[in-house]
Order: structure tokens, then sequence, then C-alpha cells
């Protein structure tokens, strides 16, 4: 079997593009998370869900 050796520089350069993709990936996914729940937020406000007019029920005679 032939001793192949693959330099350090072309490792390092190969694994370079990887991990800055990782990092901005997870910079994206924790803004996306972060917007995703300020949505939900908003969709929850007390100001914004109608107000339901509920009846009393009358006294019922049995």
């Amino acid at each position: 079997m032939a001793d192949f050796k693959v330099p350090t520089q072309v490792l390092l350069s190969l694994s370079t593009f990887p991990l800055l993709l990782l990092l901005v990936g997870s910079k994206v996914l924790t803004k996306a998370i972060d917007e995703l729940g300020q949505a939900s937020e908003e969709i929850f406000r007390g100001d914004r869900l109608p107000i339901l007019h509920i009846p009393k029920p009358a006294d019922q005679k049995e």
C-alpha cells in the first residue's frame, strides 16, 4: 500500500470553509429563532386579542 501523506496546509485550507460556513450558519439560525420568538410574542400580546363577551348564565330552575 502506498504511503500517501497530505500536507497540513491542504488539510487546513479544506477545513476552513466548512468551519466558516458553520459559524455564519449558526449566527443566521440564532437570529431567525430570535425573530420567531419576537413574532410569537406579538401574536400573544393581550391588546391584539379580541374581547370575548361571555354572557352570564341566567338562574335556571330545575
